[in-house]
Order: C-alpha cells, then sequence, then structure tokens
C-alpha cells in the first residue's frame, strides 16, 4: 500500500498538484447537503454518531466535499485554480466483500476554480497516468455527459416518464423513489434497473450548445493526450453534486458491479449548496484496494512493495562494509534493505527474492579489496561487478528502481 500512496504523490506532483488533508469527521450536515438526502450513500452508507454537545459528526465517506468546504472557509488567498491531491482513509457501512471494505483508502485529486474542459481532460489524464504507472492490466475508461441546470430538467422530466412506463420492472427501492431522482436508476448495479436504463433516453443525446461544445473539449482533449475512452451513456456516478462531465475506470477482471477501479466528475455547483460563490470544479477519486486487489491478479504486487536494491554481505565481509552499502545506496535516492543479522549467502539471496528487491548487491572479501560490488538483476540472475557509483547508475538505468 505504501508504494501506491508515493506513486499517487509522485503523478500528482508531475501534474502540479498539492497535498491536502481534512478531518477524519465533519458535520453530517455537510455529506447531507453535498450528497443529497436520497443519495446511498447519506441513506445507507454513512457511519454517523453524535459527540459529547449532542452534534451529529460523520466518519468521513469521500474527499470532495470536505476538500471544497476546507477552501471556502479559507476564503481565497490560494492560486486559481487550486490543484490538490490526497489519500486518506474513508469509511462506509456495507457487507464486506471483495474490493469493498467498510474501512477504504482513495487517491482523490481535484481542480478548483477552472471551467474549461482541459481541467476535465488534466484531471482525466492524471488519473489514467496513475493506474497505468501502477501496472493494474487491462482497463477501459468510461466517459459521459449528464448536462447542467440548462438541460437537465427537460431530460429528467423525459426520464421520469419513461420509468413511469417501466415502474413494474425496477426494484423496489427505485420503483418507489425513482421520482425523487431519477438519474439514481441509471446508476443502480441491479440487474433488473440496468436492463430498463439500457432503454432509457440518452442525456449525453440531450445536451444544450454548451454542454454539447465542453464534452466535444473533453473528448477532444483526451484523444490529444493519447487517453482512450468510451462513451457510457447510463454514467451519471451516486452523488447528487456532479454536472457535466462524468467518468469511471473500469476493470473486467472485477467482480461485476465492482468492477469500478475509481471515477469522478465535474461538479460546478458544489460550492454554491455550501453557501460559497459559484466555484467551477472537477476530481475523481481512486478506491486504492481495488488497485491492490488487481495488482494480486496480475502478479505484480511484490514488485511495487519491494526495495530496489538488497545488499549481501559474503565470508568475513564486516556489517560496517554492507551498511556503508546501504547508506550510500539511500543517500542516492533508492530504497535499499540488507539483513540485520549474519546468515549464510543462500539465506541472505533467499531473504532478498522474499523482499520484493529486484537487485542484490552482492560484497565479498575480493569485492570489498577491490571496491566494487557485484549486482544482479533477480529477475533473470544478470549480473555486473562495478564500483559503488557505476553500480547506482546501472540499476537506476535498469528503469526498474523504487525511488
Amino acid at each position: 500500500m505504501l508504494a501506491l500512496y508515493q506513486l499517487g504523490a509522485k503523478v500528482a506532483h508531475r501534474y502540479g498538484y498539492r497535498y491536502v488533508e481534512t478531518p477524519a469527521f465533519e458535520q453530517t450536515e455537510l455529506f447531507r447537503r453535498t450528497s443529497g438526502e436520497s443519495s446511498d450513500v447519506v441513506r445507507k452508507e454513512m457511519y454517523t454518531f453524535e459527540d459529547r454537545n449532542r452534534r451529529l459528526l460523520t466518519l468521513r465517506p469521500e474527499a470532495t466535499a470536505p476538500i471544497v468546504r476546507a477552501y471556502l472557509e479559507r476564503g481565497g488567498g490560494f492560486p486559481s485554480p487550486f490543484k490538490v491531491f490526497t489519500i486518506e482513509r474513508m469509511w462506509r457501512y456495507g457487507r464486506p466483500q471483495s474490493g469493498r471494505l467498510r474501512e477504504f483508502r482513495q487517491f482523490d485529486a481535484e481542480v478548483i476554480g477552472e471551467r474549461d474542459s482541459e481541467a476535465d481532460v488534466e484531471v482525466i489524464s492524471l488519473g489514467d497516468a496513475f493506474l497505468r504507472e501502477a501496472r493494474i492490466g487491462d482497463f477501459e475508461l468510461q466517459i459521459n455527459s449528464i448536462g447542467d441546470e440548462k438541460c437537465r430538467p427537460a431530460y429528467r422530466a423525459e426520464l421520469i416518464e419513461y420509468l413511469r412506463a417501466h415502474r413494474d420492472e425496477l426494484k423496489d427501492e427505485h420503483k418507489e423513489r425513482f421520482e425523487e431522482n431519477p438519474l439514481r436508476v441509471l446508476d443502480c448495479k441491479d440487474e433488473a434497473c440496468r436492463r430498463v436504463a439500457e432503454g432509457a433516453p440518452k442525456i449525453v443525446d440531450r445536451l444544450c450548445d454548451d454542454c454539447q461544445e465542453h464534452f466535444a473539449g473533453v473528448e477532444e482533449g483526451l484523444r490529444t493526450e493519447g487517453v482512450t475512452s468510451v462513451i457510457n451513456p447510463t454514467l451519471v456516478r451516486g452523488l447528487d453534486y456532479y454536472t457535466r462531465t462524468t467518468f469511471e475506470w473500469v476493470s473486467g477482471r472485477l467482480a461485476k458491479g465492482q468492477d469500478s477501479v475509481g471515477g469522478g466528475g465535474r461538479y460546478d455547483g458544489l460550492a454554491e449548496v455550501l453557501g460559497g460563490p459559484a466555484t467551477p470544479a472537477v476530481g475523481f477519486a481512486i478506491g486504492l484496494e481495488r488497485v491492490l486487489l488487481l495488482l494480486e491478479r496480475e502478479g505484480t504486487i511484490q514488485d511495487l512493495e519491494g526495495p530496489a536494491v538488497f545488499v549481501v554481505g559474503v565470508g568475513d565481509v564486516s556489517r560496517s562494509v554492507t551498511a556503508g552499502l546501504v547508506r550510500g545506496f539511500r543517500s542516492a535516492g533508492l530504497a535499499a534493505d540488507q539483513s540485520l543479522e549474519s546468515r549464510s549467502l543462500k539465506a541472505q539471496l533467499r531473504k532478498a527474492d522474499r523482499s520484493g528487491a529486484r537487485f542484490a548487491v552482492i560484497v565479498g572479501e575480493r569485492e570489498s579489496a577491490a571496491g566494487t560490488v557485484t549486482v544482479r538483476r533477480l529477475s533473470d540472475g544478470h549480473q555486473e561487478e562495478l564500483s559503488l557509483d557505476d553500480a547506482i547508475a546501472w540499476i537506476a538505468a535498469q528503469g526498474e528502481a523504487t525511488t
């Protein structure tokens, strides 16, 4: 998991995002106002409790609303747009299952204060880069537009009429409540609701001119960035604050109905819901537990977690020599480790392999006298005898070192 934290931070910094943190719990009203009273998050999934002053508090179920709340409370003074990321624990109540835990971790990135489609493209590109560099295997980016306050009301009315005609085909919950928020039927994972959603009118075909132009800009920008996407006309996401662009990364190796690795969208009206000025924004959240699940299935999780170098001492080489090598690699920015007790060569190499290291750096009496080390690539056994400086350069040149 630590390697995913590091990778998320590295990719986010590369795109110019700064790190933020929010409290583990917030006033419950924050999530009721932003997620919507009819949302599954508010109705079914929040951990809510009273404190000693009888205030209702909720463990953070998602990061976007707390970040926007903190942004508004600071009252400006930030660069515009305000580009931030966080990697934090979230909590949602539900039946624990593969890829869905009550306490989980998310990598979240937000751009606040920019309405142009270029912001959508950058956020999506950042998340896409993270997933590719994590090496989770094949996945699909799905995108959609759910319009705005201009075009969504007419679509909402049309969708309600359609759902009224198909009421008996919906699952019990949506059968009774779809008129409160008909778009939630499109987001439902139940097979019966999915069949109804497939035949529903598509909002992407009913966008106003401004929303059409914005969505076309997203599609064109993604093509320019080399990010492949497909339109999913039923992709609406599950929270009330989304507007215009929605997107999701989906893997076919996850269970059906839980195949989303992450996603997000634009939420231009969220700041106003919280009593702030109109502030356009867009962001995403990626579930790190699902990323780990995919890495396990790809067989690459050990590669992510292991150090770059494991130093192995042979024969009478002193611990001070191997410890000095470890310090040298660490000073050069390479993750390095060694056995903390005296062991045979075979035992140390076995420990190196189990650690997930990509290289074993072996030093015996001959190497110590010559001022060299033997660098062995553990994946194929290829090795070179080099000076410490050359060993550092050679390992870095392999393009596999964990920093």
